[in-house]
């Protein structure tokens, strides 16, 4: 059975049933009785009339049996171990205090800023050692550095 939708009150028109209006610019409206059509020519507002569909859909009216229907169960968290780092490690982090935490990534940090001094150390003493190959210190000294080039304005061409 092909059904119409009222225009004005959402209702549904079952065959033999309901009015037609052409307005005039050639839209046709469905109305599913004379009220409805009464008061869409009266440019009554649907939303304020309470027994409309459109009222009811807009105020939320008869909707709460299907959101009862739509709650899904809950999803778990399932904690796994990652790999090189068991559960049991990985849960001990968690339960660290903040404090412990951050002392402990301080500890690390100090740590990889004096090895880094001590290679940079190390690199400072092989150059002050490389230089002495046959020239005197002097000699070196007394080059005049490159000139510097200018820099160029805009692009290569």
């Amino acid at each position: 059975v092909k059904t119409e939708l009222c225009n004005f009150s959402g209702y549904r028109i079952y065959p033999g049933h309901g009015r037609r209006f052409i307005r005039g610019d050639s839209k046709p409206f469905w109305f599913v009785d004379s009220r409805s059509h009464n008061d869409f020519i009266h440019k009554c507002n649907p939303r304020k009339l309470s027994w409309t569909q459109l009222f009811r859909r807009l105020h939320k009216k008869g909707t709460l049996e299907e959101i009862q229907k739509r709650r899904a169960r809950k999803t778990t968290k399932i904690q796994r171990p990652i790999e090189g780092a068991d559960l049991a490690f990985i849960k001990a982090k968690r339960n660290q205090k903040p404090e412990v935490r951050q002392a402990a990534r301080e500890a690390a940090l100090r740590e990889v800023k004096e090895f880094k001094r001590k290679k940079q150390q190390e690199r400072k003493e092989k150059t002050k050692v490389a230089p002495t190959k046959g020239k005197s210190k002097g000699a070196a000294s007394k080059q005049a550095p490159a000139p510097k080039q200018k820099a160029q304005k805009g692009g290569k061409r």
